[in-house]
């Protein structure tokens, strides 16, 4: 008998044991993390219990509540992201809706287009944040937080380019190079003047007013041209190069007048927007120098976390945006009296695999983000549009994002300036098929608008004129091209 008390008393235990564990489940399953959240706010020193208590009570009501509308939701097979933009949608949101666009093959078809006006809210379209919520303009709240696929080999969508990107044809063309032209720029608020460096070296100066021709020929870096920046009266140019020095020139005698040796390869360089006697570099030895214009004196340096590949100013002086072998953007605050300089921010890279940054390139303006923007594309095609906060020292926010096949070469992209008053926020850029193509970044799909043939090599270098009627475009073969842009009433 006494033995099968004992078993039975164990049976029991066990039992009682198994519920309790099963009970422990129940409650664990029932728990709301958000509960948790709210029961952890803070408390201050001067704050009245009963409004604490009340005021967790609420918040922990307003979770359950949430969790059961999201719920609702997803039975009716939308998802969280649907939701969001539900309950996050501005007051004037059925006059925001554009109307629907066809797919393209080179898409991922992640994202699909509305078939009706009222259906935008089921995509995967975000509004912006709480602080530009608070802001109270709707029209500026927009936020498109999409990344989409494309390849290069997109074609234009159906219909005809739009009209800001009808091109007559070339130009001019500038063959003379036997080396690949790695960069090209106009000059500083000038329609007709054009410089281009290339990996043996030379950096070529040239008009192309009728008739086009080449003012001087540039010879002193025994190695590529990885970067040049005209100086504000056009009369110089600073040059970076992998021989690990920067020379500065005169243009209207094409001599050099200063050079500047450094201890790693020069990748990218930038006169100062406001104090031309500023020259910002940036080299492999991650680190941005400030150096003297007049005396090629250091005056200031601040280190990275990897090699500085790209770099650009705002247009008052006071920020430096930069990108890393890494895909990493740095806001950099810069003295403009001083050339002090300070790390304010920095946005890492999602990609597993980090590409270095090919392209940095700073607007002050746009309709899209109603405010300042930066524009940045790094070698594996990732292609990224950021609205710039000067108020808290370059703070960047990704708006959207445009995936491009992988590049071998540093190809480079740029905004373009005349389709600030379209709808669309606009880029062009180079591609490896030969190609240039121009993409729109607020489009879900088919994001290439137009394309230009006429190169035989990979397109390396993009660049517009102050007027915006020319586009040039340089190729791994030497060949600049400048494309003439139709008129437009």
């Amino acid at each position: 008998m006494a033995e099968q008390r004992i078993e039975e008393k164990k049976k029991n235990s066990a039992v009682e044991a198994e519920e309790d564990e099963a009970e422990k489940k129940k409650q664990n399953e029932n728990v709301d993390p958000e509960l948790f959240s709210c029961l952890l706010q803070p408390v201050t020193a001067d704050s009245d219990p009963e409004y604490i208590s009340i005021r967790r009570f609420l918040l922990f009501r307003k979770a359950d509540s949430g969790v059961l509308r999201r719920r609702d939701w997803r039975c009716n097979g939308k998802g969280y992201v649907a939701y969001r933009n539900f309950i996050q949608r501005p007051r004037n949101w059925e006059s925001l809706q554009s109307p629907s666009l066809q797919g393209t093959p080179g898409n991922s078809g992640r994202w699909i287009p509305p078939q009706s006006p009222l259906s935008h809210l089921y995509e995967a379209d975000s509004w912006s944040s709480g602080r530009d919520q608070q802001n109270g303009n709707p029209d500026s709240s927009r936020r498109t937080s999409f990344s989409s696929n494309a390849s290069d080999s997109d074609r234009p969508r159906q219909g005809g380019a739009e009209p800001a990107y009808s091109f007559v044809g070339m130009h001019c063309i500038f063959d003379q190079c036997k080396a690949s032209v790695t960069v090209l720029k106009f000059g500083h608020m000038s329609s007709d003047l054009l410089a281009y460096g290339a990996s043996d070296g030379t950096l070529t100066v040239c008009t192309v007013s009728d008739p086009p021709s080449i003012i001087k020929e540039l010879k002193g870096h025994s190695k590529d041209v990885t970067d040049f920046d005209f100086s504000s009266n056009n009369q110089y140019i600073a040059s970076s190069s992998m021989d690990k020095t920067v020379r500065v020139w005169e243009i209207s005698r094409g001599l050099c007048i200063r050079v500047i040796y450094g201890v790693s390869s020069q990748s990218c360089i930038r006169f100062h927007p406001v104090n031309n006697n500023f020259l910002s570099v940036g080299n492999s030895n991650k680190e941005i120098t400030v150096f003297n214009f007049s005396t090629g004196r250091i005056i200031n340096k601040t280190v990275f976390d990897s090699e500085v590949t790209s770099m650009d100013h705002d247009h008052t002086g006071q920020l430096i945006f930069c990108g890393d072998g890494q895909g990493c953007i740095y806001s950099v605050s810069m003295n403009s009296h001083t050339g002090a300089l300070s790390r304010s921010h920095r946005h890492r890279s999602t990609s597993r695999r980090k590409s270095p940054v090919t392209t940095v390139q700073y607007k002050s303006f746009s309709l899209l983000a109603r405010g300042p923007v930066l524009l940045t594309c790094t070698r594996d095609g990732s292609l990224s549009f950021f609205s710039v906060a000067l108020e808290i020292k370059g703070y960047l926010t990704l708006r959207c994002s445009l995936k491009l096949t992988p590049r071998i070469h540093s190809i480079r992209a740029a905004f373009c300036p005349l389709l600030s008053l379209e709808k669309g926020e606009y880029i062009v850029s180079g591609s490896e098929d030969s190609n240039v193509y121009f993409y729109d970044f607020t489009r879900p799909t088919h994001t290439c608008v137009n394309k230009l043939q006429g190169h035989r090599f990979p397109v390396i270098g993009v660049a517009w004129n102050h007027g915006e009627n020319l586009l040039a475009s340089s190729d791994f073969y030497g060949i600049v091209i400048v494309w003439k842009r139709s008129k437009t009433t």
